[in-house]
């Protein structure tokens, strides 16, 4: 008997340590397996199900039929959807810089130490991007007004005309100072956030050598927080590509101006809802995820590149 216990041993301990790792495996996808649902459901399902109705088309005769790429084809000879496009590639590339610079400058001051009242201007600023888009639209949307917004109340008590903020050539210019509005706070939240973790003995290394307030911020604070300005464009960039809220709600007063295919959301909306073209808006849409995705990706592939 004794001299069958050292072998059953043996194997009883990799039984033993089997059962635990697989046990570990187990309890590692207990964790995640809620979130892979989720994401699964709420993310991947719907882009498969919008590229399998991207490759069918109603037809008159026939009914929905599959049709391979010819939607692609189609979208990619639309000159409604590259007009909307380029409105929003203008949109981007005016109004993604000004948003970024103010919300730099203003991290910037609050960091420096110098700004009496920081924790109340910190606040204020941060304080739209609470607001709503729905309700912050609808408040610019009114002040935007000539006859009954703020903008017909100045012309009636100065004896002026204004130009119309929502007319044919201001409406872009008008949406973007509303985004701008909006997320100057939150990008300014991510900036200051990064400012915060700079090392105090750069500072210190800094006053040692007699670098003056300039020479700090362009030699250590902004290569410091390269990775948060990547992130923070990556997310504009996003935003202006699915610009939607502001001419939706903003078109009942700028009929003219705002049209339905504004931008490539709007566009696709439109042709969902009001067309009933499902297929075809689908394969817009896609279309449109796969430009903001390499987009993105570049933006990021050239921040790290930098930032190494």
């Amino acid at each position: 008997m004794t001299t069958l216990e050292p072998p059953v041993a043996a194997e009883r301990a990799p039984a033993r340590a089997v059962a635990k790792r697989d046990h570990r495996s187990w309890t590692g996808w207990g964790f995640i397996g809620p979130f892979v649902a989720v994401f699964a459901l709420v993310f991947l399902a719907p882009i498969g199900y919008s590229i399998y109705l991207s490759l069918f088309r109603d037809q008159l005769i026939g009914g929905n039929s599959f049709v391979g790429l010819d939607n692609y084809t189609q979208a990619l000879k639309d000159d409604q959807f590259w007009d909307s496009l380029t409105r929003v590639s203008l949109f981007l590339a005016i109004q993604v810089p000004i948003m970024l610079g103010i919300a730099l400058l203003i991290a910037l001051a609050l960091d420096s130490g110098r700004l009496y009242g920081k924790d109340f201007f910190r606040i204020a600023i941060f304080l739209p991007y609470a607001v709503p888009a729905v309700v912050a639209t609808l408040m610019w949307g009114f002040m935007y007004g000539t006859k009954y917004g703020l903008v017909g109340d100045i012309n009636s008590a100065f004896g002026v005309t204004l130009p119309d903020p929502l007319s044919s050539d201001l409406v872009l210019a008008s949406i973007g100072n509303i985004v701008t509005w909006e997320f100057i706070g939150y990008n300014m939240l991510i900036f200051y956030s990064a400012l915060r973790v700079i090392p105090l003995s750069l500072y210190e290394a800094a006053e040692i050598d007699g670098a003056g307030q300039f020479r700090v911020v362009t030699a250590i604070k902004l290569p410091a927080i390269r990775g948060a300005l990547v992130i923070a464009t990556i997310f504009s960039i996003i935003g202006s590509f699915q610009l939607f809220n502001e001419p939706a709600i903003l078109r009942p007063l700028a009929r003219n101006a705002i049209t339905t295919d504004f931008t490539p959301n709007f566009y696709t909306y439109s042709l969902s809802f009001n067309g009933q073209q499902h297929n075809y808006s689908a394969a817009v849409a896609i279309i449109m995820g796969l430009i903001t995705m390499v987009i993105a990706y570049v933006v990021q592939l050239r921040g790290m590149r930098k930032g190494a």
